[in-house]
């Protein structure tokens, strides 16, 4: 049992992997032996949440992972698309959303955001440094709560041809997890790092191999 209500989980897993090269999601960071980058982030997450869904246009190449794939409903939806089409499939009120590609999510920290009232719509980490995110909120969007009240609002946006997801905030509450609450579990907010670029996938394979 988990000490908050029960909550979905969705995994965004239908990027381009463009800058990487190949495809992220069979990135295996912890070695030949270990899992893939996607069936990493799924294990986190489904021992924090009650059903994990993965939004993906290839289900049929993922048939190993027993959770609910569903694909986008928005072609060219980008990441609010991914969302979308996540919350839609959500059994429960609220989703965590996270990206396929983030090696580093620390379960502390997400059972934290995960315990906070449900007198939100959207819980959203801040950065802890200026200039991280593409949004300027300086929000941590793909690392967030949302609960499905959202849908309306996020159909919205996208139907308008805006695909930033936090453009869709003005029209829902949003309450934003503190960065000095996120350092308690995470002082570096290494929780966020998303694996882009060959350097990048590189690092973190360096940093699993660390002894401890």
């Amino acid at each position: 049992m988990h000490p908050h209500p029960p909550t979905s989980a969705i995994v965004l897993a239908g990027g381009r992997s463009r800058r990487l090269g190949y495809d992220k999601r069979y990135l295996r960071l912890w070695g030949a032996a270990g899992p893939t980058l996607l069936e990493h982030v799924v294990q986190v997450v489904g021992k924090l949440c009650a059903e994990v869904i993965v939004v993906l246009n290839d289900a049929d190449n993922w048939g190993h992972i027993s959770v609910r794939r569903v694909p986008d409903i928005y072609a060219d939806g980008g990441a609010l698309g991914g969302l979308y089409a996540g919350l839609c499939a959500a059994s429960h009120p609220y989703a965590l959303a996270v990206a396929c590609d983030m090696p580093f999510l620390n379960p502390a920290l997400l059972s934290a955001m995960l315990a906070q009232p449900r007198n939100y719509d959207a819980l959203v980490p801040q950065a802890l440094a200026a200039g991280t995110t593409r949004n300027l909120l300086g929000a941590e969007t793909l690392h967030a709560i949302y609960g499905r009240s959202c849908l309306k609002p996020i159909q919205a946006t996208l139907e308008s041809g805006n695909r930033q997801i936090a453009a869709f905030f003005p029209q829902v509450r949003v309450t934003f997890f503190a960065a000095s609450d996120t350092q308690r579990y995470d002082p570096t907010g290494r929780s966020f790092i998303n694996i882009n670029t060959p350097e990048q996938a590189a690092a973190a394979t360096e940093w699993f191999a660390r002894p401890g």
